[in-house]
């Protein structure tokens, strides 16, 4: 509760929490537009492979050409701006950062940027969740060892729901679920780059005005990025990845009666799992005070008397009394990221960080593929992310979603089955391809 006066107390001292970031798409700008409100904060650099594009986010969001004057590093923090370049790891080495902000979204990218980071003991904030739930026990294992923080970031809908379960636990109650809410349809999986948006009800002329990336929007809708979402939470939490998320439709006055056991009358495969919920009926009606935009976690009374307070204090429960739920009913991403930036900086802890491996997303084929297809991962016109519970993951040999980019099918897969290592042609000695294995070593029971 005390994060803003600690900045206010940093800006005061001429001390600032030195940043770096790494991307400025959409959660970046989002960040960006906050920064020059938050005391304490000095944006010294900003890593785009397209500094154009960076400098153009920069004044979308109403910077002033002055505020990213700078011409080097050294410079802006001299003088007390920001300077963009287009090298990553010199953001990464400079000694005039101290907590970088990786918001690229590449998870092969992501696990470079980590290892750096780890190099140059600079603290993390992993916006890019597709390296997390590729390999991300061991890039936090990596930065323990470092003494670096590894953060989820703040905003992102995971870092939200870690919260929720904290809040929860620290409150003595037992999680039942945790999750978010998104839009979907089983057909969604099927859904392309060329299909997208008209299941938004956009035409592709609308989205093209809005600069909207037809790939990554896709990942939304398909289930891809609900499935590496939850697999960052099982891991940050120790809730456990069911085998296929679900997605029931169920609006926030239904949490409770929904989400918990199957014996107690719920959908759950057990107490205690992360799952997503639609915002749409399978029959296409909307949910009725739908959570599409927020998170949720469901928790147990475990005792009469809780389950009284429950009803004494007006708490939504099930019909027993002994299940209720907390909500949030939204997240605005890049908004909310100085809150990790703060509490890396100020407290040296985490806003989500793995803790075990219990998730993990497995490439699954869209329709039926062919030898010599290329893949052309998330989002795209091949496969989609489904999470399993590791110990799934590994009985099968399943590619990581996060690997299933640029590579060529050595056998064909059926529509609806997981694409295993055996079914492509990947190269070993790629770091990510190395780091991702020896992953699977590490921290597969004996």
């Amino acid at each position: 509760m005390n994060l803003y006066a600690r900045l206010q107390q940093r800006a005061a001292a001429g001390q600032p929490l030195r940043v770096g970031m790494i991307g400025a798409g959409k959660f970046g700008s989002m960040y960006l537009s906050q920064v020059p409100r938050t005391p304490g904060i000095h944006l010294v650099g900003i890593a785009d492979l397209s500094p154009d594009r960076a400098r153009a986010a920069l004044r979308n969001v109403g910077w002033k050409d002055e505020a990213f004057g700078a011409r080097t590093l050294d410079e802006a923090a001299r003088l007390g701006n920001t300077a963009i370049i287009d090298d990553n790891m010199a953001l990464i080495a400079s000694p005039h950062v101290d907590i970088v902000i990786d918001s690229t979204g590449n998870p092969a990218v992501g696990i470079a940027h980590v290892l750096a980071c780890c190099e140059h003991r600079k603290h993390i904030v992993m916006v890019n969740v597709e390296a997390d739930a590729l390999a991300g026990p061991l890039l936090k294992r990596r930065a323990d060892e470092a003494g670096i923080v590894y953060s989820l970031a703040y905003g992102d809908q995971p870092a939200l729901i870690c919260e929720m379960v904290d809040w929860a636990r620290a409150a003595g109650f037992g999680v039942v679920a945790a999750g978010k809410g998104t839009k979907y349809l089983p057909t969604y999986h099927e859904s392309t780059p060329e299909t997208v948006w008209n299941h938004y009800g956009l035409t592709a002329e609308d989205a093209a005005r809005g600069g909207m990336n037809a790939q990554m929007f896709n990942s939304f809708l398909d289930g891809t990025k609900s499935a590496i979402e939850m697999a960052a939470v099982a891991n940050a939490t120790g809730l456990a990845a069911p085998s296929g998320l679900k997605f029931p439709a169920v609006g926030v006055d239904d949490l409770a009666r929904i989400l918990k056991p199957r014996e107690h009358g719920g959908i759950l495969d057990q107490r205690g799992q992360v799952e997503v919920i639609s915002s749409v009926e399978r029959d296409t009606r909307p949910v009725f005070r739908d959570l599409r935009w927020g998170v949720y976690v469901t928790f147990a009374a475990d005792s009469e008397y809780v389950a009284r307070c429950f009803k004494e204090y007006g708490l939504v429960t099930d019909p027993s009394g002994q299940y209720s739920s907390m909500y949030k009913p939204f997240h605005l991403i890049g908004l909310e990221l100085g809150i990790t930036v703060a509490s890396i900086g100020i407290r040296g802890e985490s806003t989500g960080a793995p803790i075990c491996w219990h998730g993990d997303v497995v490439a699954t084929a869209k329709r039926d593929l062919k030898v010599g297809e290329v893949l052309d991962g998330e989002g795209g016109y091949t496969v989609y992310g489904k999470l399993l519970p590791t110990s799934e993951s590994l009985a099968l040999g399943g590619l990581p979603l996060g690997l299933a980019h640029g590579v060529k099918l050595l056998r064909p897969v059926p529509a609806g089955q997981a694409v295993s290592w055996n079914d492509v042609a990947f190269d070993a000695n790629a770091t990510a391809v190395r780091f991702r294995r020896e992953m699977e070593k590490a921290f597969t029971p004996a």
